[in-house]
């Protein structure tokens, strides 16, 4: 099993996201949390997943001098594309209102990369998924935004919430990818550990 694999490594997640927490979780891997400031910004001719791997690899920037020989860590990052550009986490109400109108009646990607970061290597993989929403009301968003406050998640909306369970018609590819971590590409990474 992977735990037994993993044994001699001590694995980091820096997130904050209860989501990504909740997911490695469900590995049955021990881990720890540990978190650090990062401006995520990125250079405005990266484009779709060169723009996650971009970002996922930053998270980790500020850990590398202080990994010890056995510790693992995992950062992370995910965007909602749409209409050729990237959809972050909204800023305000207003941000929040303007992505899910642009997402309703609309099909768009979530795209999720993991950089994984030992002393001396670093792997980033990352997974697309096309979700189709309905039309959704304007009443339908404020009551979404406004009951869920959708702040800390990109493209202004979580699948496993409300908007989701109403909203969504049709997913290809992995539902946990749009929760904001692909646990199978993860897990597959960590196996070839």
């Amino acid at each position: 099993m992977l735990s037994t694999k993993l044994s001699k490594y001590s694995i980091i997640l820096a997130s904050n996201s209860p989501r990504r927490q909740e997911l490695i979780k469900s590995l049955d891997i021990p881990f720890s949390i540990k978190t650090k400031e990062v401006e995520e910004i990125y250079p405005k001719e990266l484009k779709h997943s060169e723009i996650t791997d971009f970002l996922a690899d930053l998270k980790a920037t500020p850990f590398k001098k202080e990994l010890k020989e056995n510790e693992l860590l995992i950062t992370s990052d995910t965007i909602v594309w749409i209409n050729k550009r990237a959809l972050g986490k909204p800023k305000n109400y207003d941000e929040a209102f303007q992505m899910l109108k642009e997402i309703s009646n609309n099909k768009h990607e979530v795209i999720t990369s993991i950089c994984i970061t030992g002393k001396s290597f670093q792997k980033t993989v990352n997974d697309t998924t096309i979700v189709n929403f309905r039309e959704l009301s304007d009443e339908e968003i404020n009551y979404y935004i406004n009951t869920y406050k959708p702040f800390d998640k990109a493209g202004a909306y979580g699948i496993q919430e409300w908007i989701g369970k109403i909203g969504i018609t049709k997913i290809k590819g992995s539902y946990f990818n749009v929760m904001g971590f692909p646990i199978h590409k993860l897990y597959k990474e960590l196996s070839k550990l």
